[in-house]
């Protein structure tokens, strides 16, 4: 539901944002499935000549080998090289030449590809994404070129920028078991190792219509979109193996867990990382609710004393990345000058404290309420907002209709819940602590223990 800047940059991946402008309210859709499993949903709006379109594919970095991880994102990348039918490198000239644009992201549950151009170019979209799905070109030049270009922005958004690493040191110890344990960048020699059989295994795998939502919305005409959708769609055959889902459990953590991390860093952050139920349940809205109360906004409790206030902290945040299992609420500040990682962590385990004592104040409450419907309907301003938040609401919980009710589900949560999945979820043996440290403290404490020896 939230977007929040550092969470963006902890994923290193372009989250979808829409802009300001009037809300659809009572959004109708129609949606059904193909024979070969696709399941369509399409949203008639003739507001502006605009169409969005976009397929989500049920597969995320969950889904791989613990030894081939990053393949989903690697998969995100290597779909664009073109296919059977669309030469190498054309596929974003054409899109952009019909004066659209498109982009595709990753996450641990799905990988998201749409474009948004002028509606008498609907067309050319359905063709492109459906060439995407059915004839995609993979082989040993379009391979070694994306190895080359998902190496290199790993350097770019995680190696070589300031807490860059964080994401993959939460997930990599807050989780034992469940493959939630690695990030979508994955480790690059996995993907150095795999072979080309093993790429066109994972596509056939997951890249199929009974895997995958299309989702249209915008200015079309329904009947007319039905039948261009089957004029592409329509003979793609049905994915022959099974879709593989994880199945491990991930054990309930008995016992908080302290992690020390050096990067090139100047200014020590600290992280908490809690786990938290699965997106969808009642517990999940009131702990999104939570997150807010700490951290969204010029009033939020960790901005006004932390930031503010007690001024131990230049940034602080409290954010989930929404995922389709359970997940981890994620509290984190950075560390203002001149004060310790240990300072910080009291000053924000003292704001969680404070809630789990004292609650939520009316007004605070009425606040929360108010961005929870801002949030959502701003998320359904436009067309591509719209389509993302249908794919989501179906990929994940079946019930694309969340679009128009998922709202009552916040609205239903009190302040007591709040106060109360802060009890029952913001606890010591629940957490993972990480001082994300500067590589300099570690270097100077190599250089102290050399001389005392």
């Amino acid at each position: 539901m939230k977007r929040k800047a550092f969470k963006g940059m902890l994923l290193g991946a372009s989250l979808l944002t829409v802009g300001v402008g009037q809300a659809k309210a009572d959004i109708k859709f129609t949606e059904y499935d193909m024979p070969n499993g696709l399941h369509v949903i399409l949203q008639e709006d003739h507001s502006t000549p605009i169409v969005a379109v976009s397929v989500m594919y049920h597969v995320g970095s969950k889904n791989e080998d613990p030894q081939r991880t990053g393949f989903a994102h690697f998969f995100e990348h290597l779909l664009f090289e073109g296919s059977d039918n669309i030469k190498r490198g054309e596929y974003m000239k054409n899109i952009q030449a019909a004066g659209g644009q498109l982009n595709a992201n990753t996450t641990q549950d799905r990988t998201f590809y749409y474009e948004v151009l002028p509606s008498n170019q609907l067309e050319l979209a359905l063709w492109m994404e459906s060439e995407r799905m059915a004839h995609a070109k993979i082989d040993t030049v379009g391979v070694e070129t994306q190895r080359k270009v998902v190496k290199e922005e790993k350097k770019q958004r995680y190696d070589n920028t300031p807490y860059g690493q964080l994401i993959n040191v939460i997930y990599e110890n807050a989780y034992t078991t469940y493959p939630y344990r690695w990030s979508p960048i994955g480790k690059e020699q996995y993907i150095d190792q795999a072979t080309l059989s093993e790429f066109m295994n994972f596509y056939r795998t997951f890249y199929v219509p009974n895997n995958a939502v299309l989702v249209i919305s915008g200015d079309l005409n329904i009947a007319q979109t039905k039948d261009l959708i089957t004029k592409y769609y329509g003979e793609i055959p049905k994915g022959t193996k099974a879709i593989p889902r994880p199945t491990e459990v991930e054990p309930v953590q008995k016992a908080e867990k302290r992690v020390n991390f050096y990067d090139n860093i100047q200014l020590p952050a600290v992280i908490l990382a809690y786990h938290i139920p699965k997106q969808g349940t009642a517990d999940y809205y009131a702990v999104q609710l939570l997150t807010q109360l700490l951290s969204q906004g010029k009033s939020s409790r960790f901005q006004k004393e932390i930031v503010d206030k007690q001024q131990k902290a230049v940034e602080a945040e409290s954010f989930d990345l929404g995922n389709e299992e359970p997940g981890l609420a994620i509290m984190l500040g950075i560390a203002n000058m001149g004060t310790t990682p240990d300072e910080l962590e009291k000053a924000m385990l003292g704001e969680i404290e404070k809630v789990k004592t004292a609650g939520v104040s009316e007004e605070e409450y009425k606040k929360l309420e108010n961005q929870a419907e801002t949030d959502f309907i701003s998320q359904n301003e436009k067309d591509l907002g719209v389509a993302t938040n249908l794919a989501t609401y179906y990929t994940f919980q079946h019930n694309a209709n969340l679009i128009n009710t998922e709202l009552e589900k916040y609205k239903k949560v009190t302040k007591e819940d709040i106060k109360r999945v802060a009890i029952k979820y913001l606890t010591k043996d629940n957490r993972l602590v990480v001082d994300y440290l500067p590589k300099a403290d570690k270097d100077k404490a190599a250089k102290h223990t050399e001389v005392k020896k």
